[in-house]
């Protein structure tokens, strides 16, 4: 969420950013919200005074009576019983205000990053770099969902039957797989310095609205309605909220946490190969990193955890692109964002494994994530996540990417996990 001061401050600024996400109104959307806070400050201001009336009348009566000035003291009597009524109808207005100018700053996305090319949708993102050697194949390559059927390791009937369409159960070397996966990652992560958590896979109303997935993205959420709660869409929600109305210390900084946990998104696809299989599911597993850092070290920790995914992807022996995501495909939290994307040899087509973001304040003015640096001032601070990975397009090119005549390869890194070199 954007600070009204930095609204007010940053006037043009603001207004040519949310032109660069394509809000036709943008400056509409500014003027709104400087109007609002200067009514909801007025309001703030006259029920001050009011108080403050109130108050000097209060003090007044007893000194009145003392004098024998009964008519001048209930005179005092009916100004200060007129002033609190007045304060306490002021009140009501500025907390109206206050709710009306925080839901519209809710629905205002952060302020693109400088180095963010114009763009409407993410076939405009830049392709920044590719890296290793994509596999070729003599034709009658299988698809990842032909490879699962033929050696019997994920079974979608079985999950609609159970559940629903988007809802997989995975068997045997699959399973495996999987939970192979999870502990690399995991492992790598803790490598790299973060402090592995297992969060809950629930979250209230509260940190949705914390990390921005209220309301921005309700319709993609899955709701318990007797209970007031969410089912997460990633990990980055219940970690992010861990810190959520917390003050830090400089010397406790940076937070730098990983889990993994299972994803629920009701987001609905359009048909075809690309939702097809492990492409598009409704429950999935990843591992996600997040960091919380001073605005000064931001940039520099976005990059090394977009080198810490890259080196997850070169130990699978995947190949893979990095691309940085055009104004138009910027989630609303985030002002910086790369995807990597791996190369599917069957399907021929690139696949998508992880987002990793920069979302400066906006999520901890959110949050109301503040430190105190050493010289005793209080700022917000910025806060970063990414998938570390996302298992399924990853399993698919693996899957894809290492099939022989004899059965599918097992990356050598996981093979200290699985058991097994080779699904057959």
């Amino acid at each position: 969420m954007l600070l009204v001061s930095y609204i007010s401050e940053n006037k043009l600024e603001v207004i040519q950013g949310l032109q660069k996400r394509y809000i036709e109104n943008a400056e509409e959307v500014v003027e709104e919200i400087l109007s609002l806070d200067a009514e909801r400050r007025q309001a703030q201001k006259d029920r001050d005074d009011a108080l403050a009336e109130a108050n000097k009348s209060a003090k007044e009566i007893g000194m009145l009576m003392k004098n024998g000035q009964k008519e001048e003291a209930e005179k005092a009597k009916a100004s200060a019983s007129e002033n609190k009524q007045k304060a306490k109808e002021l009140s009501t207005k500025v907390s109206e205000l206050e709710d009306t100018l925080q839901n519209k700053l809710y629905h205002i996305p952060n302020i693109p990053h400088p180095s963010v090319p114009l763009g409407k949708s993410d076939e405009e993102n830049e392709v920044m770099y590719e890296k290793g050697e994509k596999p070729t194949f003599a034709e009658g390559a299988k698809p990842h969902w032909d490879l699962i059927e033929q050696y019997d390791i994920i079974d979608f009937e079985l999950g609609n039957k159970v559940t629903g369409a988007g809802f997989p159960f995975y068997k045997g070397k699959g399973a495996r797989m999987q939970r192979a996966l999870i502990s690399f990652f995991l492992d790598e992560a803790v490598s790299a310095g973060y402090l592995e958590v297992q969060p809950p896979i629930v979250i209230n109303e509260a940190s949705g609205y914390g990390t921005g997935q209220l309301p921005d993205k309700e319709g993609q959420m899955y709701f318990m309605g007797a209970d007031n709660l969410y089912m997460i869409p990633t990990a980055e929600v219940p970690i992010t909220n861990m810190y959520r109305g917390s003050l830090l210390q400089e010397n406790e900084l940076p937070k730098k946490m990983a889990g993994h946990t299972p994803c629920f998104r009701r987001e609905a696809g359009s048909w075809g190969a690309h939702v097809r299989g492990l492409n598009r599911l409704h429950q999935f597993d990843k591992v996600e990193i997040v960091e919380i850092q001073k605005p000064e070290d931001s940039a520099d920790a976005h990059e090394r955890m977009v080198k810490h995914v890259e080196s997850l992807l070169e130990k699978l022996g995947l190949p893979y692109r990095r691309l940085l995501l055009c104004s138009g495909d910027l989630g609303i939290n985030a002002n910086l964002c790369f995807d990597l994307e791996v190369y599917s040899a069957a399907q021929e087509r690139w696949l998508e494994v992880s987002s990793i973001s920069n979302f400066g304040n906006y999520q901890a003015n959110r949050l109301k994530l503040r430190y105190r640096d050493n010289n005793k001032k209080t700022q917000l601070l910025h806060t970063l996540n990414g998938s570390a990975l996302a298992l399924p397009r990853v399993l698919a090119a693996i899957l894809e990417n290492n099939q022989t005549e004899k059965g599918i390869l097992v990356p050598e890194v996981l093979q200290k996990y699985t058991g097994f070199d080779l699904i057959d």
